[in-house]
């Protein structure tokens, strides 16, 4: 069994998010669970061989993991974690998430022995891309 890490994020506006992520990013449905109220319970994200969980931020009783979670909405648009992916052409997706509206908080640059950058999702979560992969 290879052991993996999945990040799991919290939305105030999961169905948005998906939307979003999915055509910025480049990412894939892979499994949405709807929640009673209309809004998503849980939803995995793929992307090649990564995966992120991710979920309606809720504050009752009900979901008592979404209770240690925050969107950056609500923390002033602090983060206190970021997810750093894998991705073939850094220029291209950098160009794909600049037009998107991502927020390009850190420019694409030639650093670590590869090419990446660092963007806001549009929650405020805090993504880094780039071709060094740390495994190599």
């Amino acid at each position: 069994m290879k052991t993996r890490i999945v990040p799991s994020l919290r939305y105030q506006d999961c169905r948005q998010a998906i939307d979003w992520l999915c055509a910025t990013f480049g990412f894939e449905e892979h499994l949405i669970v709807p929640n009673e109220s209309g809004g998503i319970a849980h939803a995995r994200l793929v992307y090649g061989m990564a995966m992120i969980m991710l979920g309606d931020y809720h504050s009752d009783a009900d979901d008592p993991f979404g209770q240690l979670n925050k969107s950056p909405l609500q923390l002033d648009g602090y983060n206190t974690a970021s997810v750093y992916m894998i991705v073939k052409d850094v220029d291209a997706h950098y160009e794909k998430a600049r037009a998107a509206g991502a927020e390009i908080v850190l420019d694409i640059v030639d650093e670590h022995g590869g090419r990446g950058y660092t963007c806001k999702d549009l929650e405020g979560h805090l993504w880094s891309f780039g071709s060094s992969d740390p495994w190599e």
